[in-house]
C-alpha cells in the first residue's frame, strides 16, 4: 500500500509513498528530451500506419508494398533475359555449349538453377554423397557423360516414374536367394580385387567365376561397367553406397539403386538445357 509522500532527506526529491522492506521509491520523473522523443515515435508510426502496408490486409494510402516492388523487379529481370532464354530454347543443346554467349549464360542460369533443385541430393558444388548420390565432379557417368546423356537423364530421371525413365535393375542375389552367403562373400573379394583391394586371393579367386556367370553381362568381364544398361564401373575406386566387404556385399545382397526425379514436368526445356550444361562443366566433359 502506497504510504505518505514526504521529501527525501538525501536526495531532497519527493517520494512516491511507495515502500519495500525500508527502501522508499522517489518520484524521478523521465527526461523532457526523452519524452519528445518518444512522443515523436508514436506521432511516426501512426503516419507510417497510414501511408505504408502495417498488416497484410492494409496497404497504406500510397498503395506501397516491398512485396509489390520484388514482384516488379522480377518481372524486370524476366523481360531482360526472354530472348536469351529463348534462343537457348531454339537451340541445340550441342550448339549451345559451342557458342560462348550461350554457354556462359547457360552456365550461369544452370548454376542458380542446381542450388535450388539439385544440390540437396548432389551437394552444393556437385561432389555427391554416400547413399546413391554420384558425385558430378568427376568424369565417371554412370548412363554416359556427353551433353546429350546428360540432358536425357535430367528429363526423365532415374527410376522416376516417367514411361521414358533410365531404369536398370541389379538383382537381389541374396534376398531371392539367388547366390548363398558365401558366394555373396566370395563375389565381392572379386569385386574387390577388381580395383587392387583384394586380401584373401582364394576367395576373389572363387568369386571370379561366380562375377562371370552373374555380373559380367551387366558390369563387363572386367566389371568396368555399360552406360547404355547404367551398370556402374566397378574397377575404379568411385562407390555409390561404400566401399569396403561390408558394404559391396549388402549390394549384392539387396542390389541396391537410387532414384532421381523426372525434371521435365517440373522445369522448363531452357532450364534443362541450363542445367546440362552446368552438370556438364562439374566434370571432365565427354
Amino acid at each position: 500500500m502506497p504510504t505518505k509522500i514526504e521529501k527525501d532527506a538525501v536526495t531532497g526529491r519527493s517520494t512516491t509513498g511507495h515502500e519495500w522492506d525500508g527502501i522508499k521509491e522517489l518520484n524521478t520523473p523521465l527526461p523532457r528530451w526523452w519524452l519528445y522523443v518518444f512522443y515523436a515515435c508514436i506521432a511516426w508510426s501512426v503516419g507510417y500506419y497510414v501511408f505504408y502496408p502495417s498488416l497484410p490486409w492494409v496497404h497504406g494510402v500510397l498503395g506501397w508494398s516491398r512485396r509489390a516492388e520484388l514482384a516488379e523487379t522480377m518481372q524486370a529481370e524476366r523481360e531482360r533475359i526472354r530472348p536469351m532464354l529463348e534462343r537457348i530454347r531454339a537451340t541445340p543443346i550441342a550448339a549451345v555449349d559451342r557458342s560462348p554467349e550461350l554457354r556462359d549464360f547457360a552456365f550461369a542460369g544452370g548454376r542458380a538453377a542446381f542450388a535450388d533443385n539439385c544440390a540437396p541430393c548432389h551437394g552444393a558444388g556437385g561432389a555427391g554423397a554416400k547413399g546413391g548420390f554420384p558425385a558430378l565432379v568427376d568424369d565417371e557417368w554412370i548412363w554416359g557423360g556427353d551433353l546429350a546423356a546428360i540432358e536425357r537423364t535430367i528429363l526423365y530421371g532415374v527410376r522416376s516414374s516417367h514411361p521414358d525413365t533410365r531404369a536398370s535393375q541389379m538383382p537381389r542375389f541374396g534376398a531371392d536367394q539367388i547366390l548363398t552367403a558365401a558366394q555373396i562373400a566370395d563375389t565381392a573379394e572379386h569385386v574387390l580385387s577388381l580395383s587392387g583391394r583384394s586380401t584373401d586371393g582364394a576367395a576373389a579367386a572363387r568369386g571370379s567365376a561366380i562375377f562371370a556367370d552373374n555380373c559380367a553381362a551387366c558390369h563387363g568381364p572386367a566389371g568396368r561397367g555399360n552406360v547404355e544398361l547404367g551398370s556402374p564401373d566397378l574397377a575404379d575406386r568411385i562407390w555409390l553406397f561404400g566401399s569396403d566387404k561390408a558394404a559391396i556385399a549388402h549390394s549384392i545382397h539387396l542390389g541396391r539403386g537410387g532414384v532421381m526425379p523426372a525434371w521435365n514436368t517440373r522445369l522448363d526445356e531452357a532450364t534443362i538445357k541450363m542445367l546440362t550444361v552446368y552438370v556438364h562443366s562439374l566434370g571432365g566433359g565427354r
